[in-house]
């Protein structure tokens, strides 16, 4: 148990690292709906395992403050009331000091706990706590950017110099046979339910893009009247974009003199043609695809690709980063890249029993399937098998463009 001691504290620790840049009023104010305050992942990872572990283990249990237990849920019903979503950002109290304060008792109940205590369970329990706590590290990233990204201020989250990208090679298509193949989680590691059961599907011969789509190639789209263009464009992201009169991915804008900046979490930065587009919708990147006179890849297509060519795992660090080379690059570290899949269940699915089988099943509907795994993303977080899954219209995550066809 000292080795899963090990990893549970170094987890623990980077959520902390990530939340240190901020300011108290930063860590409490919620941007949107979607968004959750950085207060709120730092409880509600730390509720996790309070409601989870300790409740379920600890001899003599008794909470940290009786009203977190509903504060802090996320969309367990399992567990009981939640507060509404919507109104986190409204949680003046607790404040960051109790907050810090009710990640160090549960941090120390559960350092107790594994010196007591041994077994299968807990060791999966924890295991799934870090893991769900990694997912929320990466939000934590996502949702502070778009909160300063509200500010016309601009400010940075890292004041650390964003360097000009290296030229991208050229986009190159890499041939595979398809066929009959195995999709899903192959027994190494860790994986969450919906990556279960392994099993065969078949996959027609395709090609994949060799790297992901490039703001200067996504830029070429907005000049040539791609959000004016409803040839392009599904019915409902039609609508989406006029309704919102969209003109370009979340966090693109011209300054004085005409000239394309990005927000990113280094602050606003002039648009660097060479770094992969990011924070597009499915919408988008359908609409680019049908433009580019491509496709986006099936689920399947992407699993078997990244395995079948070996792709490496590589760090944008806190922003996508350019690639050289026409090997099979950027699947992982970069842009969560959408598929045309829809989120649904492998075949023989089943969600485990009480509120943990909440986690990931009853979402299965009205949302695509993004494969691989972004700049925010923690190290050792990405695999093949990885599903992520958003609304066709979210753009707030690190999402990009990898182009098919046939």
């Amino acid at each position: 148990m000292n080795q899963l001691h090990n990893r549970y504290t170094a987890v623990r620790k980077h959520t902390l690292a990530l939340a240190e840049p901020l300011s108290d009023e930063d860590c409490g104010a919620q941007s949107m709906p979607d968004a959750s305050p950085i207060k709120w992942h730092l409880a509600h990872t730390t509720w996790f395992f309070e409601t989870f572990i300790l409740e379920r283990l600890e001899h003599d249990f008794a909470p940290f403050h009786p009203a977190f237990r509903i504060l802090f849920n996320s969309y367990y019903n399992g567990i009981g009331e939640k507060h509404p979503r919507p109104q986190r950002g409204l949680l003046t109290r607790p404040g960051m000091a109790q907050v810090r304060a009710y990640r160090a008792d549960v941090d120390a109940r559960i350092a107790r706990l594994l010196e007591s205590e041994g077994g299968a369970e807990l060791e999966i329990l924890i295991t799934l706590g870090l893991q769900h706590e990694q997912q929320h590290q990466e939000l934590m990233l996502t949702d502070v950017k778009h909160l300063l990204a509200q500010s016309l201020l601009r400010p940075a989250y890292m004041e650390i110099p964003l360097h000009p990208a290296a030229a991208s090679a050229p986009l190159a298509w890499l041939e595979f046979e398809g066929g009959l193949t195995e999709i899903g989680y192959d027994g190494t590691g860790f994986s969450f339910d919906n990556e279960l059961p392994r099993h065969k599907q078949y996959v027609a011969p395709f090609a994949l893009a060799s790297r992901l789509v490039t703001n200067g190639e996504y830029l070429a789209f907005i000049n040539a009247g791609g959000y004016f263009n409803a040839a392009l464009w599904l019915a409902e992201g039609w609508d989406w974009v006029r309704a919102q009169n969209l003109k370009a991915p979340i966090y693109w804008f011209q300054d004085e003199q005409g000239a394309w900046q990005e927000f990113t979490l280094h602050g606003a930065q002039p648009l660097d043609l060479n770094r992969p587009v990011t924070h597009v919708s499915l919408f988008e990147a359908d609409a680019y695809a049908n433009w580019a006179g491509a496709r986006l890849p099936t689920e399947a297509e992407w699993e078997c690709a990244a395995v079948q060519a070996r792709a490496p795992v590589e760090t944008g660090s806190l922003h996508p980063a350019g690639v050289t080379g026409e090997r099979l690059r950027q699947m992982y570290g970069h842009c969560w890249q959408w598929t045309s899949s829809s989120y649904a269940p492998y075949p023989g699915f089943a969600a485990a029993e009480g509120a943990l089988g909440e986690y990931n099943g009853k979402f299965m509907l009205n949302q695509y399937v993004l494969r691989g795994s972004s700049c925010a993303t923690p190290e050792g977080h990405a695999r093949a098998s990885y599903r992520n899954f958003f609304p066709a219209g979210a753009r707030w995550q690190f999402t990009g463009i990898r182009l098919a066809r046939r």
